[in-house]
């Protein structure tokens, strides 16, 4: 443990040089000796000549921005980050060829091998800021880049490698090491991230498409992104070198969950496959499950989203409509019948309440004009002549009961301006005296 300093030391040159010494002899070992002077003019030169050759490569890559077709893509994005940081991936590309040189000939060159991984660091970091959106990834990659640098710096990276190898455990003819679990875990989450990227991007194409219907849209939208998915993590364990016919055994396992456990799952897995195969409900349709009424807004693998007029969105699983009744209003057109029943009393002039009623319905806007309105008299009731309006829309996403609503009031001012009476129930009583009793 080193000694503290008091007032002494400092005041006293023997003994301040004493204490100081061993870090200036660092400092004129590392930077002032004439390898260590020479590396410095060798990163300042290098540094020199990344401005001068960066000069024609950002109007090149400026001019490659602009045009049309890289607008709005991630490899825009990264043009876009680029721009700024030519005179540094040059320099960056340089310093590591004067590095492998140095090393070719046998000089020492750790100055150069440091500068080039802090700034690999720093243009990685720079770089995947440009493109990658997402904090969480944006920091995994800063420290990871940031990480290796420092270790590389320090001669401690290859000593972590072989530590980190060296925790393994075997499993039959399989060596599982902490290595090979991060190298997995790291292309793993690489591969993912691409192949997410590229579902999104081949999603789009093929919503591009007017010759496919929305079912087979999702269907072909969730084919691709399943099997980009099971590539990746095929691909990234094949990477590290781990054996897949090592999990076989785990199909029995699956089989098992599959068979107890995840019935349900599976289940609805299936008949959303079937949903989208025959076609009989597509997002955009207007559906009735039980007392759940609204427009389906998205088609999933488990469930079905449905959005009622009240913005409540609720999640039905695929075997509910597989199984159950389910009312489609926009099946095979978008034409709806409503049916409107009225009572008027029997009093009432009935051809002129029912041209009031066809009145009504054709000054409402949604009610359409072909089929045209029509009313019928349906029965006699107990206490009203029952009618009924019938009328047609085409835009059920946008609600029934309020064009029913909304003709009813059009209905009660026309029959008070007519004198039409709307009778409520009635009821005639007798009463019948008792009979006398004869004494």
């Amino acid at each position: 443990m080193s000694e503290s300093w008091t007032m002494k030391d400092l005041l006293d040159p023997a003994a301040l040089w004493a204490r100081l010494e061993p870090a200036w002899s660092w400092v004129d070992r590392e930077f002032l000796s004439l390898s260590s002077l020479a590396q410095l003019l060798l990163i300042g030169l290098v540094l020199l000549i990344s401005r001068l050759l960066a000069r024609p490569l950002g109007p090149w890559l400026e001019g490659l921005l602009a045009r049309r077709e890289w607008s709005g893509r991630k490899a825009g994005q990264f043009l876009a980050g680029a721009v700024p940081l030519t005179p540094w991936i040059v320099a960056l590309l340089l310093m590591w060829l004067a590095n492998g040189i140095l090393v070719g000939l046998g000089r020492p060159g750790h100055l150069v091998e440091t500068a080039a991984s802090l700034l690999s660091a720093w243009v990685i970091i720079r770089l995947t800021a440009s493109v990658v959106r997402d904090p969480n990834w944006s920091r995994f990659i800063a420290v990871t880049a940031w990480t290796i640098a420092a270790l590389n710096i320090l001669g401690l990276l290859q000593p972590t490698i072989d530590l980190l190898d060296g925790l393994a455990v075997t499993l039959g003819e399989t060596r599982i090491s902490v290595l090979l679990v991060l190298k997995g875990v790291l292309i793993l989450a690489v591969l993912l991230r691409l192949a997410l990227g590229a579902s999104v991007v081949l999603e789009r194409r093929v919503t591009g498409f007017e010759g496919l219907t929305p079912s087979v849209q999702v269907l072909l939208n969730k084919a691709v992104k399943v099997t980009l998915v099971i590539v990746a993590i095929v691909v990234s364990l094949s990477a590290v070198g781990i054996n897949l016919s090592a999990f076989a055994f785990f199909g029995g396992a699956v089989g098992v969950g599959v068979g107890f456990g995840l019935q349900k799952v599976v289940s609805n897995l299936v008949s959303g496959v079937i949903l989208l195969l025959d076609k009989s409900i597509k997002p955009g349709d207007v559906v009735e499950v039980g007392q759940t009424y609204g427009r389906i807004q998205s088609l999933g693998a488990r469930y079905v989203s449905v959005v009622t007029r009240d913005g409540t969105e609720y999640l039905i699983p695929n075997e509910d409509l597989i199984t159950n009744q389910v009312i489609n209003w926009s099946f095979s057109n978008r034409l709806v019948r409503l049916k409107i029943p009225v009572g008027v009393a029997y009093r009432t002039d009935v051809p002129r309440a029912m041209a009031l009623m066809t009145r009504a319905a054709e000054e409402t806007p949604r009610v359409l004009d072909r089929p045209k309105p029509s009313c019928q008299l349906k029965g006699f009731g107990d206490s009203a002549i029952d009618l009924e309006l019938r009328i047609w829309i085409d835009d059920p996403e946008n609600g029934i009961s309020n064009v029913s609503s909304e003709i009813r009031l059009k209905l009660w001012e026309l029959f008070r301006d007519n004198g039409v009476e709307i009778p409520f129930p009635q009821r005639d009583v007798h009463l019948i005296p008792p009979p006398q009793v004869e004494s």
